[in-house]
């Protein structure tokens, strides 16, 4: 029996990420993933939302991602693009970058950090008790971790083998997306008829004064409207083919597929992201239409907020209880997430009355307020975990404001490569030297000039001190070393030694 910290099964962007957090906490950390190799057969979905660019930024890497991909505003609602360029980030956009590329640099990532791989590993059952989990995989081993986190899509086998519940709605609608080679040549970009939503375009791109344009040659990425809700099997060649001449009268000499999927309007959600010591995160914890392109991003999102606190219980540092937070703090993100993609998805139905609606929703996102509110809401950046009533920075992402420190000029962001909390002093020097906790939480004492605004909120009083998670959200906001200071340290980073 092989034997681990934390097992996660999946290698896709959520469980990379999160083995790249419990890396930097020195867990012993292992993914469990099916494929023999990481390169994923084709480019399923593709982009970085300006929230998840500022996450990996925390991690000192999201220049490496910003090199590849292509600076864009996709934040938007229901097809109406929804400009950031004024929110108050060093990240006002997003990034077109297809999924295989996002998860090659996040696995080369990984790859510098100490985390095991075992892969071409099918998991086919798991049992847990009350030190652990033993996973069972295909080929009769076994593999035990103290806390088995399931990272393994929408048709999970932790999820199912652990009996937790996926409520939600069916399908009302499908699509077939694919990578094909095509003897005929469609019209790239959007359309939409009687049928519904269908485009075509190519992988390589570029994005020249706000459009896309695609490279003269390759195969063709296709995204077709079934007539009626396809099958939960694999589609063919033949499925697509026969998609494409109801939806557009021909299917272009469609062949040589490099890969095909099906993907629907189907909306679920985990009813609890843990059970004892099996946890869930990306969409094996929640699916949902792909409207808003969020899925892949809240998975990121899902671990970097479950990897520091798993890393904290595995190290005997925090209690047990900590965990439970990931689930009050997460599900609720992806509630919403559920509520308005279930939303575009009907606002894309191809009816007369739906257009009407789509039109009303688009000149409302016309206006200051409501393209603000639903710009954060689809970009990440309005979070706000419920940590209680105080400053309008408390449970809300940390703005990276450029700092004045002893050793020199520095940014929030880069004080939180390491993952550690931070405990940021703005007011008098020293004021906070006697804390008990120099090896778990760092102290930097900070002169900061600028102004402090947050995306949605605006401009709001500067703190004298907060104290920053290593997810990069504020759970304290003060002046000096009160009580709840002395609380939110022990809630955060672990009761004080000695």
């Amino acid at each position: 029996m092989t034997g681990h910290a934390v097992v996660i099964v999946g290698g896709g962007p959520t469980g990379l990420m999160l083995a790249g957090e419990l890396a930097l906490a020195g867990v012993d950390a292992a993914i469990v993933e099916r494929r023999h190799s990481q390169e994923l057969a084709g480019a399923r979905a593709g982009g970085l939302h300006a929230r998840t660019i500022e996450v990996l930024d925390q991690r000192g890497i999201a220049g490496r991602f910003i090199a590849e991909g292509q600076v864009a505003q996709v934040a938007g609602f229901a097809q109406t693009r929804l400009d950031i360029s004024d929110f108050p980030t060093r990240h006002p956009y997003g990034l077109g970058l297809w999924q295989n590329h996002i998860e090659r640099i996040l696995a080369g990532w990984v790859a510098e950090l100490p985390v095991t791989f075992h892969r071409g590993t099918e998991v086919t059952g798991l049992a847990q008790d009350s030190a652990g989990v033993d996973l069972h995989v295909r080929d009769g081993r076994t593999l035990r971790g103290s806390y088995v986190v399931g990272c393994d899509g929408g048709r999970s086998l932790v999820r199912k083998a652990s009996g937790i519940d996926f409520p939600g709605w069916d399908p009302t609608t499908s699509a077939l997306i694919a990578e094909v080679e095509m003897t005929g040549q469609p019209e790239f970009g959007v359309h939409q008829n009687a049928f519904g939503i269908h485009s075509f375009g190519r992988r390589e791109y570029k994005i020249v004064d706000g459009n896309v344009v695609y490279a003269d040659s390759g195969p063709v990425g296709v995204m077709v409207t079934e007539e009626h809700v396809g099958p939960a099997t694999e589609p063919t060649l033949a499925d697509l083919r026969a998609a494409l001449i109801a939806a557009c009268g021909t299917d272009y000499g469609a062949h040589s597929p490099t890969w095909i999927s099906r993907f629907t309007d189907m909306s679920r959600q985990a009813a609890v992201y843990r059970d004892r010591r099996v946890l869930l995160a990306g969409d094996a914890a929640h699916v949902h239409a792909p409207d808003g392109g969020q899925g892949l991003n809240i998975g990121v999102q899902d671990a970097v907020n479950l990897g520091w606190k798993l890393g904290q219980v595995v190290n005997g540092v925090a209690p047990d209880s900590l965990l439970d937070t990931y689930h009050s703090e997460r599900h609720p993100v992806a509630a919403r997430v559920l509520r308005n993609t279930m939303a575009q998805s009907v606002l894309r139905r191809p009816d007369p009355r739906i257009k009407a609606a789509g039109e009303v929703v688009a000149e409302l996102l016309g206006m200051e307020e409501p393209r603000k509110r639903f710009a954060g809401m689809q970009s990440g950046l309005d979070v706000r975990y419920d940590l209680g009533e105080g400053h309008p920075l408390l449970g809300r992402r940390m703005p990276d404001a450029d700092l004045v420190t002893r050793e020199g000029p520095r940014t929030v962001y880069s004080l939180l490569h390491d993952a550690r909390p931070l405990l940021l002093n703005l007011g008098v020097p020293g004021a906070f030297d006697a804390l008990p906790r120099p090896e778990r939480v760092k102290l930097v004492d900070a002169r900061c000039d600028g102004p402090w605004e947050l995306p949605v909120l605006g401009d709001v009083t500067a703190p004298g001190a907060v104290l920053v998670r290593p997810d990069g959200y504020v759970a304290w906001v003060g002046e000096g070393k009160d009580a709840d200071l002395s609380e939110a340290l022990a809630r955060w980073s672990g009761p004080a030694l000695g």
